[in-house]
């Protein structure tokens, strides 16, 4: 009699495995002894409810602090099968799928370094969620952590592969915000193109392909979900990309200690609600030099980097970026800390406990917050403390941008493949 023979489990990966259960347990009931709100999955219920009943999307006030919806129909549409089980079996689910989403976030963050040991992915999985961004994502049921999945599960297909670019563009029509990853993929495949040469046909087909491709699919795909959207909710559609995608005051005050991009902390530093002409230099500004970065990361082979850099950019260009956006904190310090890893160097080390101290310490709320808007009037270090975020960002940015320096371009360097090291299969 022949038994069936079960997978080899190394103890380091078992062992890993039952830290990150445990971790994850720890964190469920930590969440439930604070008794979160996931204040955001109820307006997304609401949302869904809505377009079930034929309402108007962007009319809708939802839950007892009345928020309005802010998202592209799209996403609406998406969120109707919530409507579909009770509001306690929701939440459930929203959590379970968000630290599922966690271990997934995990695995590409180091799939893009290289390094694919599934004891390292339970490792940052159970570290992870203990982050403010990961916390305050599954505090508010928010989807942060599937767009940043959907936009990694992109970065890592080769770039020939038939679905590279589907899961840029479905972000992109959630939330518009990820759209910045086509423009990267757009300017990478120019730059890698004109260096190669040979004109529009040739780009296509050569080096400069392997980001062109992509783009291309990305484009469509948001174009066909915005469109098939238009067709089933043609009203909030049309209000939406005429009227609400305007209307930045609908997120809340920009002046919040939670709005971590370039808009809100220059609103606190100038002790406005609206910085105006400040914020568009300054995003222009940022925005340009971040997608420089990224370009010019992919060309030498540096994908890693690329994607968190144009990630990173992404969100201090936008004009609202919750603390709880940033869960791209997490492929940043598993970055860091590979780079530091490999080239050693007490800067390099520094670098990551610095970053990993930011997003683990909670201390952007170290500071006066609520309704009667403290942030309009913040001292020195209580508008440092609350810049922390903004402030980390750029300060990647310059790194990656040092380092991109020190190179040249590999020409079209391709994304890479996921990465299926042996040390997978032996774990």
């Amino acid at each position: 009699m022949t038994l069936l023979a079960l997978p080899r489990v190394r103890p380091r990966t078992a062992l890993a495995a039952v830290i990150c259960l445990l971790s994850f347990t720890a964190f469920w009931y930590a969440q439930r002894a604070a008794d979160v709100s996931m204040i955001d999955v109820m307006v997304y219920r609401a949302e869904g409810a809505t377009v079930r009943a034929g309402g108007d999307l962007y009319a809708l006030r939802a839950t007892p602090v009345g928020l309005p919806a802010t998202y592209p129909p799209f996403a609406a549409l998406l969120f109707t099968p919530l409507t579909l089980v009770s509001t306690e079996t929701m939440r459930t689910l929203a959590t379970l799928g968000n630290l599922a989403l966690v271990v997934v976030l995990a695995r590409y963050s180091l799939l893009f370094v290289g390094h694919a040991r599934v004891a390292a992915v339970w490792w940052v999985a159970a570290a992870a969620v203990w982050s403010e961004p990961v916390w305050g994502t599954l505090r508010y049921g928010q989807v942060n952590l599937l767009l940043a999945v959907l936009v990694l599960w992109d970065l890592t297909r080769r770039g020939r592969h038939p679905l590279a670019g589907v899961g840029i563009g479905i972000a992109a029509a959630i939330k518009l915000t990820p759209g910045l990853f086509i423009a990267f993929l757009l300017l990478t495949g120019v730059a890698a193109a004109v260096r190669q040469g040979g004109g529009v046909r040739a780009a296509f087909h050569g080096p400069a392909g392997v980001w062109l491709r992509p783009a291309r699919v990305a484009v469509a795909t948001f174009a066909g979900a915005s469109l098939l959207t238009a067709v089933v909710l043609p009203y909030d559609s049309r209000r939406f990309w005429t009227e609400v995608i305007f209307d930045t005051s609908r997120a809340g005050h920009t002046e919040q200690t939670a709005n971590q991009s370039l808009r809100g902390v220059l609103a606190r530093l100038l002790h406005t609600a609206d910085p105006g002409a400040v914020w568009l230099l300054a995003a222009a500004v940022v925005g340009a030099a971040g997608l420089t970065v990224a370009v010019a990361s992919a060309l030498r082979g540096e994908h890693a980097w690329a994607a968190v850099a144009c990630g990173t950019t992404a969100l201090l260009v936008s004009p609202v970026s919750w603390s709880h956006h940033w869960v791209w904190c997490v492929p940043m310090v598993v970055l860091l800390a590979r780079e530091a890893h490999r080239r050693g160097g007490a800067a390099r080390w520094a670098a990551v406990w610095t970053t990993a101290a930011v997003f683990y310490s909670f201390a952007v709320w170290w500071v006066p917050h609520g309704p009667w808007r403290p942030e309009l009037h913040q001292n020195a270090p209580q508008f440092t403390l609350s810049a922390l975020y903004t402030l980390t960002g750029c300060a990647f940015l310059v790194i990656a941008g040092l380092r991109a320096l020190r190179s040249a371009p590999r020409l079209g360097a391709a994304p890479p493949p996921p990465r299926r090291a042996q040390a997978v299969a032996n774990e």
